[in-house]
């Protein structure tokens, strides 16, 4: 079994910054892809932004130059850093991973949720 948990979302006006966590626990034996994606009202889930084990990263138009990704293979965590933010970029802002547990199972685990809002 293996969960993720996240954490840092919350309401910050436009042009503000926020930092997003996730955390992965359980039989994890390896982690590959790491990633965030986001769904605003509405609307389908759509990519923000990956990572991979080697650490290259892969964004989406809307949020490069703003957001950054990046990993802690020591905790098993991933990190989104978003700045300047806009009224656009209210959604709720899921994480996953690409898990190779100890048992030898691929799986991909998803996160929870956490809500960004941008607003004033």
């Amino acid at each position: 079994q293996v969960q993720l948990v996240e954490s840092g979302g919350g309401l910050v006006q436009p042009g503000g910054s926020l930092r997003l966590s996730c955390a992965a626990s359980g039989s994890i034996f390896s982690i590959n892809h790491m990633g965030w994606y986001r769904q605003a009202p509405g609307k389908q889930r759509d990519l923000v932004a990956t990572i991979t084990s080697g650490g290259n990263t892969n964004y989406a138009d809307s949020v490069k130059g703003r957001f950054t990704i990046s990993r802690d293979n020591a905790k098993n965590r991933v990190y989104l850093q978003m700045n300047s933010l806009k009224p656009e970029d209210t959604a709720v802002y899921y994480c996953y991973h690409n898990v190779v547990t100890t048992t030898g199972r691929y799986l991909e685990v998803w996160g929870q949720g956490t809500l960004v809002t941008v607003s004033s």
